[in-house]
């Protein structure tokens, strides 16, 4: 596959067309604000994996996830642990840790909602974080959850502090599978829970070392689709080396680029700091590699060799921050 229809593919696909809807919502919410977007009182803009609000010397970590209804209906019991367990990685890619979790649950009677459950509760156990509450509508006639977390940060993680020089780093745990037919890589569930925890502590450890001030984790929308939130928040652009993405040996890159890891960051590291943020990551046998330089192009341009594309240009097109709230 060219490097062309790589990008071509990236860009009907489901994961990146989600996320482009966050634009027409954010510029909806920011009209009907007194301020905008900028309104609402928090420490970064509307785009970063999790609200955070100043609270006293730190941040609260406020964050919710949806999940889609068809996943919920056809694995219920990892659809549960999935509500945790990325609500739980947005809060490590913010810097912070996790306080607890309150769930919304739509399910066609009680029966229906055990295997959900039985999932959340699974994912609390593993990374210790307590459901706290919820509300629940077992009365309805399609399947449907969403988890909302709570979480503190001494320093955080932003996806608006990438700057021109930085290193795009990429730290994942190849040590998994996909839950076919979903692009899901499951790196989690039977992961001994203290590996899993020890594991995430890096992020905090991170911001409050001052090792790294931006990251994001590896969404739906895959590698590629979360180095450009990261990217357009900060406004800047990136030139990314398609081989340099670790990958697992026998799945095609096409595929792992639209993955979502149960463990997978990207972050913009200072030069200087790059070695240093790798060799923590690599202490815990976690693959961090570089896979590009920002620049300040506010272009995302990929390339096998000399095969070059450009897989989106901010300039020109949203991609989750509208236009007209985009700072000047």
């Amino acid at each position: 596959m060219s490097v062309a229809d790589l990008v071509a593919s990236l860009r009907e696909s489901r994961g990146f067309q989600h996320k482009t809807d966050i634009a027409g919502v954010v510029s909806s919410l920011a009209r009907q604000l007194p301020g905008g977007a900028g309104d609402l009182g928090q420490a970064v803009a509307v785009g970063d994996d999790c609200a955070a609000l100043p609270d006293g010397d730190a941040y609260l970590l406020f964050a919710i996830e949806g999940m889609v209804s068809d996943f919920v209906q056809a694995m219920p019991w990892f659809a549960g642990y999935s509500s945790v367990m990325v609500n739980v990685s947005d809060v490590y890619a913010m810097g912070g840790r996790p306080l607890a979790v309150v769930n919304a649950l739509w399910s066609d009677g009680v029966g229906a909602a055990h295997e959900v459950l039985a999932g959340m509760v699974a994912a609390s156990v593993a990374y210790g974080v307590p459901i706290v509450g919820g509300h629940t509508n077992a009365r309805s006639d399609q399947a449907q959850l969403a988890v909302s977390i709570l979480g503190r940060a001494n320093a955080l993680l932003s996806s608006f502090n990438a700057r021109p020089g930085d290193r795009l780093l990429m730290a994942v745990d190849l040590r998994g599978r996909f839950e076919e037919p979903y692009p899901f890589w499951n790196a989690s569930v039977g992961t001994p829970a203290s590996r899993l925890r020890d594991d995430l502590e890096l992020l905090p450890q991170l911001a409050e070392n001052g090792l790294c001030d931006a990251a994001k984790d590896i969404s739906m929308a895959g590698t590629l689709g979360t180095a450009l939130m990261l990217l357009e928040c900060s406004q800047v652009g990136a030139r990314i080396d398609l081989d340099a993405i670790p990958k697992p040996a026998d799945v095609p890159l096409a595929r792992w680029v639209t993955a979502f890891p149960s463990f997978g960051y990207l972050l913009s590291v200072r030069e200087a700091y790059v070695e240093r943020v790798q060799a923590r990551f690599e202490a815990r046998s976690l693959t961090c590699a570089e896979i590009g330089t920002v620049d300040a192009t506010r272009q995302a341009v990929v390339h096998r060799g000399d095969d070059v594309a450009v897989l989106w240009d901010f300039g020109s097109e949203p991609f989750i921050v509208p236009a007209d709230q985009v700072p000047r």
